[in-house]
């Protein structure tokens, strides 16, 4: 048998003398980097990219591509070896050409390996193995299907439209006081508020280079299109548009709205500022809307609306910039706030959770403000409260009291302690160390559900609204649910296609774009039905709208991405392969040197000379460094305290503290390194450490932990894990510790399984504040337990380690060796017979047989097991000795999955990560627990995408390709319609009905009618200029029903057109209107201008509409009106003005 074994071996070595696979012919055109803690970049300018390529589901990898040779649990152990051959950089050091360059001397390696010398300390110093290659690697089974295999990427998502990507995914440590909050279209201009201030995207610069590092951009910003900035402010939470007075109004958390022009000269080196500004609210502005008749409407904190005339605006916008003072002091004084008006002898009919969202309805003259779980109903023209319901759609009228505490969780608070029964006292320590434990997690657990209970409607939350272009409103709710109601408030229907929350919608002609929080794109038709769906980023939507042909996406982590406004469409098909033969320009190839350490510490503490023996003399060339320790800090208390605090949200302890500082000071933290983050579950700790040359492009860092002690709830036996972007690519760490004991085999396999399948990953709560992505509380739900059920990718509920690019699992995994004594294996073990000790090796068995650690890479151990040891003894023996004289083995394990699904793949966009071992050992010298510490370096060839060349790639194919450019221009199609006149004379309290015919026979068209401006009429007949109100809104005197709308082929639609006195209350003295046009005797003309555009056109065809009012001389009191209509005569001449609008009105 011993025979046979060192055949197997052999074997397995000889087949590394092989000659590596077959390479590609071309060269990629930049240089790979062979030592990334001193690199340098061979291209011309640093850039750090990104790239959230999603997950691509498809089956084209056969089975014959399997990494293994067989599949079969019986395989013979030449076939368990996985002889790393795949390009690998050169790990000796020096240059390395292009990919094709690369060679790895076999040969020579075997014969390292055949004839190498171990000492007691299992490994010799690095310089004693240099030039470093990679090691032979033992593949396990199973990780060709399922979750376990390795994601498919690609150069171009197949799966989902092409995009433009105007600023590429930031590392989020980038993004601090930066976080974009909102978006906004103009006609010619992308802006976006951000915490600091405001940005500003032409839409012609769309497709220029980024600015590099060396550029005025900062950080994060290398690779997105040329952008302006403002000077700094408070956070802007909301934008708007108003493009009747040129303008952006932006709302802030300081509680002042701010005006910006879009017409100025921007300057690379000055920062654009502010126009005219006011103190809005005490608290922030969180929503604003323009309504129909031209006035703001602002909503805050505590249920606050206010409404601001545009008159009062009108006059501060005319004053100098010297009288900018006494213009804030005329807006801020014009207000008026709804709530105070709407509440009677303390009690308001209005809720006073946050006015979260506010919508115009220009179809009707309304204005809906969107509290959580309610919403209010407003007359845009005369400001009245018309109805308050909730979000069932059942009317209220309730006093709004504040809200009080749920009394059942303050009792719950308060618990009391009783003494124990004398039963109790007598049960065994170890039972009642159990009970201890499971009592205090499960009454915080308690508390912390009756907590959640009392906000059970959370799930239902309002978080988005939109006006659709047949007249319906839309709200979206953080469960997902999606429900359409009439201009009334009355509610129609729901639907639910995806379980994550909506956060943001969108509409074009007769599409809805809903953005959620999993970061899925979706589109709807305007009966609901889904018409497509997509993930459009790898985090929260947070916002979407439209402009210059495209649907721009937001998502919370800053990233800018604009979708076709057809999309899907032909244009996809076209646009994707001819984007994909473009990769090697835009493709860029890194390498990196990751180090992982894994020790049970056994509730001790190490010497600055173990830590330096383990990790500080392998660093030299390192860029990464990931510690994971087991059982630093156990015992009943421990575990309890730990429990209770998971549940509330912390973790951590002052000794995992301490272990990071002096691990720290071994990496010559601060000079060298620099501390990234960490997660600690009881006594689980891993944290890592990345050379501070290589910082800007590793980030975004998450944090995860899954238990497996006591109820799959105590923290003394399970996985804790960090997720981190390298190179826009993901790579997961997890540490682990599995059940003990010989026999628990099949424990051990299902606390992988367990970690591996629920390990979900969320932002640590010591590294960045969350209101950064502050813009909605459902942006925060996708935490928990229920991620992997609620997985972006289509539903399939994918682990979230399933979806890296490669994960690496370090750890005190407990499986022994099995069928052999303890003097036996202490035998073998002085013999350095290895290979035969690695037959009884439970681990090694259940991989080769699929049931552990499916698809996973570790190198061949050539080190003596590290487990079981008397602290302080060194050298072989010190293995225990004592009474259980427990047998030796191979506890403590590092593995890891890289992009590969087939032995021979190179690095590319396909397989973008690849991996090698260069050192895998255990330091024997350390004597500080009754474990020996192992740690492993992994050499990693990264494949990424340059954005910046690649946006400017898919410029370059819309302008040349033909068949797109007619696609394009097909978009630009708008049927014909026509009006019954252009001229219409209203007297007092006439009522006109315009006709729109649209003479399509085939295509539906959309209108939306806006005063152009208006003007008054002297008695010599001589016309005031036209001036118009804000986002073109109605003069006060003027109703338009319904002011947009849609029209079937060969229908015609009617527009009452009506005059209409209007007075508050507050303008009547003794009956006698006293407001500042009543008085004003001229007649008085308008411009409508009605649009007209396609249900998916991106152009939009104009008729005017001249309105005039001619005055009677006759007062009319507010209770008076009167319902005279008067008709003309045939319809006059029909101007239609071609107008190219990429951005309709507001």
């Amino acid at each position: 048998m011993d025979e046979r074994l060192e055949e197997d071996d052999k074997t397995a070595l000889e087949e590394l003398s092989l000659a590596p696979p077959h390479r590609k012919a071309h060269s990629y055109s930049h240089q790979l980097r062979t030592n990334t803690g001193t690199h340098k970049h061979r291209h011309h300018q640093v850039r750090k990219h990104s790239l959230d390529e999603n997950q691509i589901m498809i089956n084209h990898v056969t089975s014959k591509n399997n990494v293994y040779n067989d599949g079969d649990v019986n395989s013979s152990d030449e076939d368990d070896f996985f002889p790393y051959s795949t390009g690998s950089g050169n790990s000796g050091g020096g240059g390395v050409g292009s990919v094709s360059e690369r060679h790895v001397d076999y040969i020579g390696l075997s014969q390292r390996i055949e004839g190498i010398a171990l000492r007691d300390g299992g490994a010799c110093d690095e310089g004693q193995r240099l030039p470093q290659q990679p090691l032979p690697e033992f593949v396990g089974s199973g990780g060709d299907v399922g979750v376990f295999k390795a994601p498919t990427r690609a150069a171009v998502h197949p799966s989902r439209p092409t995009c433009l990507e105007l600023r590429p995914h930031p590392l989020r440590e980038t993004q601090v006081g930066k976080f974009l909050r909102t978006i906004a279209c103009t006609e010619t201009q992308l802006w976006a508020g951000q915490e600091s201030g405001i940005r500003v995207w032409y839409y012609s610069d769309a497709y220029k280079p980024g600015i590099g590092t060396g550029g005025r951009a900062r950080r994060g910003d290398e690779d997105a299109a040329p952008f302006y900035e403002s000077a700094n402010t408070s956070p802007a939470i909301c934008l708007m548009v108003d493009h009747g007075s040129k303008l952006v109004w932006s709302g802030h958390k300081d509680g002042k709205i701010r005006s910006w022009k879009m017409e100025q000269n921007f300057s690379d080196e000055t920062a654009f500022k502010e126009g005219l500004s006011w103190q809005a609210h005490r608290g922030p502005v969180l929503s604003m809307v323009i309504s129909s008749y031209g006035d703001i409407w602002s909503g805050s904190e505590g249920g606050v609306i206010k409404f601001w005339p545009w008159k009062a605006i009108e006059k501060s916008l005319s004053l100098t910039l010297e009288e900018r003072h006494m213009a804030a002091l005329l807006v801020e004084r014009s207000f008026i706030d709804l709530r105070s008006q709407v509440t009677v002898n303390g009690v308001c009919n209005i809720s006073s959770s946050d006015v979260k969202c506010l919508l115009s309805d220009y179809v009707r003259a309304k204005v809906w403000a969107a509290g959580s779980l309610s919403f209010s109903l407003w007359d845009a023209r005369t400001r009245e409260l018309l109805k308050v319901f909730n979000i069932e759609g059942q009317i209220e009228n309730r006093a709004d009291l504040s809200s009080t505490q749920d009394q059942s969780v303050e009792d719950e608070m308060n618990v009391k302690f009783v003494s124990k029964s004398k039963k109790e006292k007598s049960q065994g320590f170890l039972q009642r160390s159990r009970n201890a434990i499971m009592g205090a997690a499960d009454a915080v657990r308690r508390v912390a559900t009756k907590g959640a209970g009392a906000f059970a409607d959370e799930n239902k939350k309002t978080e988005a609204i939109v006006l659709t272009a047949d007249g319906m409103i839309w709200t979206g709710c953080s469960n997902g649910l999606l429900i359409q109601w009439d201009g009334n408030g009355n509610r129609l229907q729901d639907f639910t296609h995806h379980p994550c929350g909506v956060l943001c919608f969108c509409t074009h002609g007769g599409r809805i774009w809903a953005g959620y929080v999993s970061g899925m794109v979706q589109l709807l038709d305007l009966e609901g039905n889904l018409i497509a769906s997509w993930v459009a980023h790898n985090g929260p939507v947070i916002k979407l709208v439209t402009g210059n042909g495209h649907v721009y996406s937001l998502a919370t982590h800053g990233g800018i991405r604009g979708w076709n406004i057809s999309s899907p469409a032909q244009i996809d098909n076209i646009l994707r392969p001819e984007l994909a033969a473009r990769e090697e320009l835009y493709t860029r190839l890194e390498n990196v040197r990751i180090l992982v350490g894994t020790w049970n510490v056994g509730q001790g503490r190490a010497s600055h000379d173990a830590l330096m023996s383990w990790l500080g003399s392998a660093v030299s060339d390192v860029g990464i460094v990931v510690v994971g320790l087991q059982e630093v800090e156990m015992g009943a208390g421990f575990l309890a305290m730990s429990a209770a605090k998971e549940t509330v949200g912390l973790e951590g302890s002052s000794i995992g503290q301490w272990w990071q500082d002096h691990i720290g000071k071994a990496l010559d933290e601060g000079s060298t390194f620099e501390r990234v983050g960490s997660r600690q579950l009881a006594g689980l700790l891993i944290a890592i450490w990345v050379r501070k040359t290589l910082r800007t492009h590793v980030g975004d860092l998450d944090v995860a932990a899954v238990a497996c002690g006591l109820g799959r709830a105590i923290g003394n036996k399970g996985g804790v894990g960090l997720r981190l972007r390298v190179f826009d690519r993901i790579i997961c760490f997890a540490n682990c510790h599995f059940a003990a004991h010989l026999e628990a085999v099949n424990r051990r396999n299902a606390d992988f399984d367990h970690i591996f399948r629920t390990m979900t990953f969320t932002r640590s709560s010591n590294l960045l504040n969350n209101a950064a992505a502050g813009v909605s509380s459902a942006a925060q739900m996708l935490r928990g337990p229920n991620v992997a059920t609620v997985n972006p990718d289509e539903g399939k509920g994918k682990p979230d380690l399933a979806e890296a690019d490669m994960f690496i699992f370090c750890g005190d995994f407990n499986y022994r060796l099995f069928g052999i004594s303890y003097d036996e294996a202490r035998d073998f073990v002085s013999q350095r017979s290895f290979d035969w000790l690695r037959e009884k090796d439970q681990l090694r068995a259940e991989m080769k047989a699929g049931r552990v650690f499916q698809g996973m890479h570790e190198a061949l151990i050539r080190f003596p097991p590290t487990y079981k040891f008397e602290r302080g003894k060194s050298g072989l023996g010190g293995y225990d000795s004592g009474e259980k004289k427990r047998i030796p083995a191979w506890c403590d394990r590092i593995l890891y999955r890289d992009s590969r699904v087939a032995s021979g793949q190179e690095c590319s966009l396909e397989c973008p990560v690849v991996a090698s071992i260069l050192l895998y050992d255990a330091r024997m010298d350390v004597t500080e627990s009754d474990h020996k510490p192992v740690r492993c370096k992994l050499n990693v060839d990264i494949a990424h995408v340059n954005r910046s060349i690649r946006r400017q790639e898919f410029g370059k194919i819309l302008e040349s390709n033909e068949a797109i450019r007619s696609s394009l221009e097909a978009q630009r199609f708008v049927p014909e319609t026509a009006v019954s006149t252009n001229q219409i004379v209203l007297q007092n309290q006439d009522t006109f009905n315009l006709k729109i015919t649209n003479k399509s026979g085939e295509d539906t068209v959309v209108f939306h009618i806006i005063c152009e401006g208006q003007s008054s009429i002297r008695e010599d007949e001589v016309q005031s200029d036209f001036r118009p109100r804000a986002s073109y809104g109605l003069p006060l005197w003027l109703e338009v029903i319904p002011g947009a709308g849609m029209i079937k082929p060969d229908q015609v639609v009617e527009i009452s057109i009506h005059h209409e006195e209007f007075h508050t209350l507050e303008e009547f003295v003794d009956g006698i209107p006293q407001s500042w046009w009543s008085e004003d005797t001229r007649d008085k003309e308008v411009i409508l201008l009605i649009n007209i555009r396609g249900s998916c056109s991106t152009d939009t065809k104009m008729h005017r509409v001249h309105v005039r009012h001619c005055f009677s001389g006759n007062s009319v009191h507010p209770d008076k009106k009167s319902n005279a209509s008067s008709r003309h005569g045939p319809s006059s001449n029909q101007k239609i003005t071609p107008k190219h609008a990429e951005n309709g009105y507001p």
